[in-house]
């Protein structure tokens, strides 16, 4: 007769997998969460809370308790967890008791714990939004002003009077200035909603953080905040405009020169705007120097305030491909029409526009000639005074120079407002 094989318990053959328990399954389960601590405390919290559940169920069973199916004492649990008790169902067993016991006193332990724990979590949050630690993740269409410079709250006020249009949630400071720079914004209620990161604005990694990439626009301003030379905070400005140029080439960017011979860097990096604020403040001195007024005219010209000095608006589009004349004719009101702005907008969409334009000629010299006007292509290219014959291309919006609101009288002592002083000086054809 064939014997046997005879299985020793060290044998593969003999290892047979044993159904874990189910209370040991839920402990790993916990264990394992890829959740943060609170989810942990809510998982662990309601295990101990069925556990105890079932051990009140199963000593009331054959008891003369009012506690007669599993869903009486889930209710009794529960009362009692949260310290509400209303006496309607009670054990009757000692074990049952002590359960009740044990569910009262873990209530209030786990109760301090859990708002321990979220007042933690939204304590933590609110600090981290204090400093600037924050990652913006669902805010899209946003304005991004970078670096900081002496009077800037000025500079925000400026900024957020003449652009009624931004929400002031979506406006994000992004800079490496110190607390005590920052908390003057901050604890400005003009400034209320504004959200501020810190970090350095020539990281990617900070710039992801404000979500960069659905931005509408950019404003780099030159940084003092670091003490670092005209050459480096102009050198950090042409970085921030390449990096975030590399994340959203759909973005508008304008930004703050301190030296004029960085300009071509940024013209390279396709930088919609370029601001030299050194330069503007040499040529306002020399002409001050002539005695001509021309100072109090640029301080009229350039005002922060929202629809005064010069404006820039959109041509209706009924007015593309029409002459400069017509569009002028069709004028009425306070403003005065002196000139047009050419390839508003993102630098990228345009050109890549005109490229489409361009390749659609069957001429291949024609197509090259177009290619070749494409390259010279400068954004934002002011055309001041055309011919009345010019005509208006797509992407242009018109240049207005609007005075401040006053009140003169004739020589018969009749008040004009200043539409009307405007209107009677600006009646002529040109």
């Amino acid at each position: 007769m064939k014997e046997k094989k005879r299985y020793k318990k060290t044998d593969i053959e003999f290892s047979q997998p044993k159904k874990t328990p189910l209370i040991v399954r839920f402990v790993l389960w916990i264990k394992h969460i890829p959740a943060s601590d609170i989810f942990r405390i809510l998982a662990g919290f309601a295990f101990i809370f069925l556990v105890l559940v079932v051990i009140i169920f199963v000593s009331e069973a054959n008891s003369n308790s009012r506690i007669n199916n599993f869903f009486d004492a889930f209710w009794y649990s529960l009362v009692t967890i949260t310290t509400v008790g209303y006496g309607d169902i009670t054990p009757s067993t000692i074990l049952g008791r002590l359960a009740g016991i044990i569910l009262l006193l873990f209530g209030v332990v786990a109760f301090a714990g859990v708002s321990g724990k979220v007042a933690s979590f939204f304590f933590d949050r609110q600090v981290k939004k204090d400093r600037g630690l924050i990652r913006l993740e669902k805010i899209k269409n946003h304005f991004l002003i970078c670096g900081w410079k002496p009077n800037f709250d000025r500079i925000l006020l400026g900024i957020i009077s003449s652009n009624p249009d931004i929400p002031i949630d979506h406006i994000v400071l992004i800079n490496n200035a110190s607390p005590e720079n920052m908390d003057i914004i901050k604890t400005d209620r003009r400034f209320k909603g504004l959200i501020y990161l810190f970090g350095d604005y020539t990281d990617e990694a900070t710039l992801l953080r404000a979500n960069v990439r659905y931005a509408e626009r950019a404003l780099i301003l030159s940084d003092y905040s670091q003490n670092a030379s005209p050459m480096e905070i102009d050198s950090r400005t042409v970085l921030a405009v390449l990096t975030i140029g590399s994340l959203n080439s759909h973005i508008y960017t304008a930004a703050e020169l301190i030296d004029s011979k960085f300009r071509q860097h940024l013209s390279l990096a396709h930088c919609d705007e370029i601001i030299l604020s050194t330069d503007y403040e040499r040529s306002i001195l020399v002409s001050a120097s002539s005695g001509t007024g021309l100072s109090h005219v640029l301080r009229e010209l350039i005002t922060e305030k929202s629809g005064e000095g010069l404006i820039i608006n959109d041509i209706p589009f009924e007015f593309i491909g029409k002459t400069y004349r017509e569009y002028r004719r069709s004028l009425s009101g306070g403003r005065v029409l002196i000139g047009l702005l050419e390839n508003t907008g993102n630098f990228y969409s345009r050109r890549k526009e005109a490229l489409h334009e361009a390749q659609k000629n069957p001429n291949i010299q024609q197509i090259v000639n177009n290619l070749k006007k494409i390259k010279r292509l400068k954004s934002n290219e002011p055309i001041l005074t055309p011919p009345d014959e010019y005509i208006i291309k797509p992407n242009s919006r018109g240049i207005f120079v609007s005075g401040r609101k006053r009140t003169d009288f004739t020589l018969d002592g009749t008040a004009l407002d200043d539409s009307q002083i405007l209107n009677e000086g600006g009646s002529d054809d040109r």
